[in-house]
């Protein structure tokens, strides 16, 4: 037969369990968040580091310099009416 007390410390056996388990769910996608944030800066910071080259790697890079795209006139043109 089992008490107050005894029922008293497996509840709160039990509170401490889920308490602590989602503790740790919530601080390992927080840690898995910041890692896959780190990378992506470094990506944009370093992109000789993973595979791609300095120029045109970054998004708004110039397509004179990354050889994407020339321009076809002008800009002082685009905007004269």
């Amino acid at each position: 037969m089992k008490g107050a007390f005894v029922n008293g410390a497996e509840a709160y056996g039990r509170l401490l369990e889920v308490f602590i388990d989602g503790h740790w769910w919530v601080v390992g996608d927080y840690l898995e968040n910041v890692g896959k944030c780190t990378k992506r800066l470094g990506a944009n910071a370093y992109p000789q580091l993973y595979g791609g080259t300095a120029s045109g790697m970054l998004r708004g890079g110039s397509p004179e310099v990354s050889g994407f795209a020339s321009p076809s006139k002008e800009v002082r043109s685009r905007f004269s009416s």
